[in-house]
């Protein structure tokens, strides 16, 4: 009995495929991470998003291409003649394929999604009447969530048109109202102090975030003007940091906001 167990345990057919897909998960992690050092990196956030996009495009198609040679390579073990049995799924690949013609419009349309820039994993998009930020780009799907916690998967296939929310820009205009008797250079250097400070983020734009000057008499009071542009979906975000470093440089600069 002790005997008839070790011939099985020692025995190819029962090692052969444990050993198999052991190395098929140890290479397909180590794959995954050179993949993922080699090309995290960029330049900009668009960069980044778009390569992790691609990383988790490439891991689908490592992981099923891994799968698929681990399960080849264990039938041979087996004493499954792959090779015959290959060219016999010849005629049923057709009808196979012929069967999974959305599946591969998928595919192809995922490829398409990535090499045409309609979006990254990230980005704030709007599909139809739905807004949302993708959090998932897979082979065949894509998942988009929105503020409210709902997520719509959409088949790539179907994704024909789509408004890309993170690529466009937006002008916000900020107006502040302050007394006539305020030095004019002051108001200019303490504004121009604050559009250094958001400079620091990658999705202003800098060359068309200027001080305007004053844009008109109200009463007794002045109105400087200053825009900010930035893409969309960070404009609230910003908008609120802005308010917050006009009251703080004013305060600390004794400029009196007027009523």
């Amino acid at each position: 009995m002790i005997e008839k167990v070790g011939d099985i345990i020692f025995s190819k057919k029962f090692y052969g495929p444990i050993l198999v897909i052991v190395l098929a998960i140890i290479f397909y992690n180590v794959i995954v991470k050179l993949i993922n050092k080699l090309t995290v990196k960029g330049k900009t956030e668009l960069d980044i998003k778009r390569r992790k996009t691609l990383i988790l495009l490439f891991n689908n198609i490592m992981k099923y291409t891994i799968s698929i040679i681990a399960i080849l390579i264990i039938l041979e073990i087996y004493g499954i003649n792959t090779t015959s049995m290959l060219a016999g799924l010849g005629i049923i690949g057709l009808l196979v394929g012929l069967a999974l013609q959305d599946a591969l419009k998928d595919i192809i349309g995922g490829i398409n999604i990535i090499m045409d820039n309609y979006y990254v994993v990230g980005d704030k998009i709007k599909y139809k009447d739905f807004i949302g930020t993708v959090i998932s780009f897979g082979l065949k799907t894509t998942k988009i969530k929105s503020v409210t916690g709902d997520v719509l998967i959409i088949t790539n296939r179907n994704v024909d048109t789509v408004i890309n929310l993170s690529q466009k820009q937006t002008i916000m205009p900020f107006e502040i109202t302050l007394a006539s008797d305020v030095d004019h250079k002051i108001v200019k250097r303490v504004v121009e102090d604050i559009l250094k400070d958001i400079y620091q983020y990658d999705y202003v734009d800098q060359k068309e975030s200027i001080y305007l000057g004053i844009d008109k008499i109200s009463g007794a009071n002045l109105v400087y003007l200053f825009q900010v542009k930035c893409k969309q979906g960070k404009e609230e975000f910003l908008r609120r940091e802005i308010l917050e470093k006009i009251k703080i440089s004013f305060d600390k600069n004794k400029i009196k906001l007027a009523g």
